[in-house]
């Protein structure tokens, strides 16, 4: 099965832009139409940057025009400090410059909103971030006299998910916008991975917004700037793999190693064993490490370490950790 048949049958699982453009590209190293690649590295990791610029490149990625960077590290999922310390403090400077492309200014108020069930842990990343995470709008308006500078109004909301409140996600976040009137929304969610090593080692941030669940098969109300009527950044880690994922990884390993196979083994004949392996699951089974529980908790800190930076710039990257609950 070719790259661009595999990227088809795949990507309604894949959350990240990066590996839909590792996916495309394949080994020719040729870049996609409308698709701007850009790549760095940090003292623990790598920052790539994938940017769609027109139609031609929404057409190829299947997702919408706009920036999308992505921070791979191993140390992410381990309590390494120094390395927390770090990614961090990429992570924030990254989302500083997301933020400044909207032209906020540092007192402008910001909503963020952790997306996922709470009940259920590859999903509560969210909520758990949300949770850990500085909040100040409240103290402008009781106890603005306690305040130093260089604090924002930052306020933050967990609205569930639709099967707990019977509300969409997006209808809840909507009246709070409208009653609050942030410049910004910042929505932070589990994502699901095309490949098992970037579960719990990738940050994802994209200025496009999100449509919560996609990667699960999930087709939700979408939170983005023209259903908010304000700028939306998405931020995610992936939490997950789909069975069916890595079902079809494991047929390309296979043929990879085994050429012969490609002419008696056929993509109906793979399609047709996966589908029979994973029974009446089909493409709703979803895998994810027995660690979750502390992947979720040390993963959350670091996001909430990195907003909390990029909202206030008050909070430098030495004492981050004195602000998180």
């Amino acid at each position: 099965m070719n790259n661009e048949r595999l990227y088809q049958k795949l990507t309604p699982y894949m959350d990240l832009a990066v590996e839909a453009h590792d996916l495309l590209r394949g080994d020719t190293g040729h870049e996609i139409g409308g698709v701007r690649h850009q790549q760095s590295r940090f003292a623990h990791g790598n920052v790539t940057t994938i940017t769609i610029l027109n139609e031609e490149g929404e057409k190829s990625m299947g997702r919408p025009k706009g920036t999308y960077v992505t921070l791979d590290s191993v140390e992410l999922r381990h309590n390494n400090w120094e390395a927390h310390k770090n990614i961090t403090k990429n992570f924030a400077e990254a989302l500083k410059k997301m933020i400044a492309d909207f032209s906020l200014t540092p007192s402008d108020p910001v909503l963020v909103v952790g997306l996922g069930n709470w009940n259920a842990t590859p999903d509560a990343l969210g909520p758990k971030v949300v949770n850990t995470m500085m909040v100040t709008r409240h103290m402008f308006q009781y106890a603005p006299e306690e305040l130093t500078g260089g604090l924002r109004p930052v306020s933050i909301l967990a609205p569930g998910v639709l099967g707990i409140t019977g509300i969409e996600t997006a209808e809840i976040i909507q009246g709070v916008v409208e009653k609050v009137r942030p410049k910004l929304v910042i929505a932070v969610d589990a994502l699901a991975a095309g490949n098992v090593d970037r579960i719990a080692s990738t940050i994802q941030l994209a200025n496009t917004g999100i449509s919560p669940g996609s990667g699960i098969g999930n087709q939700r109300k979408g939170i983005n700037q023209e259903t908010m009527g304000v700028p939306v950044i998405a931020i995610g880690i992936p939490t997950v793999v789909n069975a069916i994922v890595i079902a079809f990884q494991l047929f390309g390993h296979l043929l990879e190693n085994n050429p012969s196979l490609n002419q008696s083994l056929t993509d109906e004949e793979m399609e047709k064993a996966i589908h029979q392996v994973l029974g009446s699951f089909g493409t709703h089974l979803t895998v994810t490490p027995k660690e979750i529980d502390e992947l979720i908790s040390t993963t959350a800190r670091v996001i909430a370490s990195g907003l909390n930076q990029a909202l206030h710039i008050a909070i430098n990257p030495n004492d981050y950790a004195m602000y998180l609950h």
